[in-house]
C-alpha cells in the first residue's frame, strides 16, 4: 500500500468520526450485533480458512476464536449503554456542594494490528472495545495467516462502512505505512521486537499504545497437587493450537518429588489426546509457516526427549514434545517457544521456583498447581505476571470480566469486556459545582487562611 492510500483511509475515518455518528450509542450497539451476525454467518468460511492457514481443528478454532468473539460481541452489545453512561464517584467534602463524574468519551481513530496465531479472535477482541467506545478503526490482520485475513476483511467490509471500520491487508510495508499516520490509539498484539517499533512510531505523535506481547509463561507444580488432573490440563494448554499461544505454559517448574510421576502422566495424556501418531490426528494443528517450523525445530536439541520429537517439514508438523533435563542456558529456555515443545526444570523448595521466575522478565501469565492456600497466596504475593491461573492454565483469558494484558516486557494495557471499552475511551474526570455555597478561604487575600485551612482539612479529608 502506498503512503497516500493510508493517509486517505485515516483522513476518511477522521471525517466520519468528526461527523459525530459514532457518538450515538445506538449506532455502536447496532454494529456490534451486526458483526456478531456476520461472523456467525461466515462460520464455515472462517473455520475453513483457519484449517488452511495452520491446520486448526474445528473445535479449537471455534472455541478460541469464533466462540470467544461472539461472546465478546454479545456482552458488549448488552452492556454498551451502561458502560457509556457517566459514572458518579464520591466527592471530597472540601468541594461541597458538588458532584464528581467519570465521563467516557471516544478517543477517535484507532489502529489495531492483529497477530497470526489467533488471526480472527485477536483482531475482533480489541475491535469490540473500539466499536463499543465509539471509535473508528483500521484493522491490520496478519499476512502470515492469509486465508483468515481475507475472510476477516470480507466480513468487516460486509458489516461496516469503510469510513467507520476498515480492514487493510498486506505485509510489513503496509503496517509501516499505517504507523506513519496519526492515530488516536494503537493496539498491537505480537512480539516484543515489533512492539518496540510500534511504540517508536507512536511516540512521534504521542499516541497512546496498548501492547499485548508474550514471554515465557512458567507453570509451577507442587507435589501436593492432583498430578493426573494437572497433567491433563497442562498438556491441553501446551499443545492447544500446537503451542502457538501467547499464554501457553512455556516451561514447567516441577518439584523434584513430583517430577517423574508428572512426566509419566504428561506422556500418557499426549497419547490419549493425539494417538500413537499425532501427525495423523485430526485434532492437532501445524506450525503456521516454514520459518516458524525451522525455528521451533531447532529448539529440540536441548535436554532429553521424553516423548515426541518427530518433525515433518513438508506438512510443518512438530510432534507434541516433552524435554527433560534442560538447562536454563539452553536456547529453549532463552526465548518464547511458541510451539509444541515443553521443557521441564526441576526444583527442590518453592522459594527456588519463585526465585527462578523472578530472575526473568515478568511473564504474560503464570500458572501454579497446588492445593495449599498458603502456597497459592505466597506465589501471588511474591511474583508478578500479567495474569494467573491456579490449578489450571489459560482459562483466565476466557473470562471477559477479568482484565487481560501483560506487565513489563510482556506488554501493558488491559482489555476484555468493560476493560476493552475503557482502553479505547478517554475517561474524562468532571466536577459539577453548585452556586449555593462558596468557601471564601480559597480566595486572596489569604491572611489567616493557612491556619483555618489546616484545622478544616483535619475533618474533611
Amino acid at each position: 500500500m502506498e503512503e497516500l492510500d493510508a493517509s486517505r483511509i485515516v483522513a476518511r475515518q477522521r471525517d466520519f468520526f468528526d461527523s459525530g455518528a459514532t457518538r450515538d450509542v445506538g449506532v455502536r450497539e447496532k454494529h456490534l450485533k451486526a458483526l456478531a451476525r456476520a461472523i456467525d454467518g461466515a462460520r464455515s468460511r472462517i473455520l475453513k480458512a483457519m484449517k488452511e492457514d495452520m491446520g486448526k481443528p474445528g473445535w479449537e478454532a471455534y472455541i478460541a476464536e469464533m466462540g470467544q468473539s461472539l461472546s465478546d460481541l454479545d456482552r458488549a452489545a448488552r452492556n454498551v449503554r451502561s458502560w457509556a453512561r457517566p459514572r458518579l464517584v464520591a466527592t471530597p467534602p472540601y468541594l461541597f456542594p458538588a458532584s464528581s463524574w467519570i465521563y467516557p468519551e471516544p478517543l477517535g481513530v484507532s489502529l489495531i494490528i492483529a497477530p497470526w496465531n489467533y488471526p480472527m479472535g485477536l483482531a475482533v477482541a480489541p475491535l469490540v472495545g473500539a466499536v463499543a467506545a465509539g471509535d473508528c478503526a483500521v484493522v491490520k490482520p496478519s499476512e502470515i495467516a492469509p486465508a483468515t485475513s481475507a475472510v476477516l476483511a470480507a466480513v468487516l467490509s460486509e458489516t461496516f462502512d469503510p469510513a467507520y471500520v476498515k480492514a487493510v491487508e498486506g505485509g510489513p510495508e503496509v503496517a509501516r505505512s499505517l504507523l506513519e499516520q496519526r492515530f488516536d490509539c494503537i493496539f498491537y498484539t505480537g512480539s516484543a521486537r515489533v512492539g518496540q517499533l510500534v511504540m517508536e512510531a507512536a511516540a512521534k505523535n504521542l499516541t497512546p499504545v496498548t501492547l499485548e506481547l508474550g514471554g515465557k509463561c512458567p507453570c509451577i507444580v507442587e507435589p501436593d497437587t492432583d498430578l493426573r488432573h494437572t497433567a491433563r490440563r497442562v498438556a491441553w494448554g501446551k499443545f492447544f493450537n500446537a503451542g502457538q499461544t501467547c499464554i501457553s505454559p512455556d516451561y514447567l517448574l516441577v518439584n523434584s518429588a513430583a517430577k517423574q510421576e508428572l512426566i509419566t502422566e504428561l506422556a500418557a495424556c499426549v497419547r490419549r489426546f493425539y494417538g500413537d501418531d499425532p501427525s495423523k490426528s485430526p485434532d492437532y494443528a501445524r506450525m503456521v509457516s516454514d520459518a516458524h517450523f525451522e525455528r521451533v525445530k531447532a529448539l529440540l536439541d536441548a535436554g532429553e526427549v521424553v516423548t515426541g520429537g518427530e518433525t515433518d517439514a513438508r506438512s510443518r508438523f512438530i510432534a507434541p514434545t516433552i524435554l527433560d533435563r534442560v538447562s536454563p542456558e539452553d536456547q529453549v529456555m532463552q526465548e518464547e517457544i511458541f510451539g509444541p515443545v515443553l521443557p521441564v526444570v526441576e526444583y527442590g523448595e518453592l522459594e527456588e521456583a519463585i526465585a527462578f521466575v523472578n530472575e526473568r522478565p515478568r511473564p504474560l501469565a503464570l500458572y501454579l498447581f497446588t492445593r495449599d492456600r498458603g502456597k497459592q497466596a505466597r506465589v501471588l504475593a511474591e511474583t508478578s505476571s500479567g495474569g494467573c491461573c491456579i490449578n489450571d492454565v489459560m482459562v483466565h483469558f476466557s473470562n471477559s470480566r477479568l482484565p487481560f494484558g501483560g506487565v513489563g516486557m510482556s506488554g501493558f494495557g488491559k482489555y476484555h469486556g468493560r476493560h476493552s471499552f475503557d482502553t479505547f475511551s478517554n475517561l474524562k474526570g468532571v466536577v459539577r459545582k453548585s452556586f449555593l455555597f462558596d468557601a471564601y478561604v480559597r480566595y486572596p487575600p489569604y491572611r489567616n487562611a493557612l491556619k483555618w485551612t489546616r484545622k478544616l482539612l483535619r475533618y474533611v479529608f
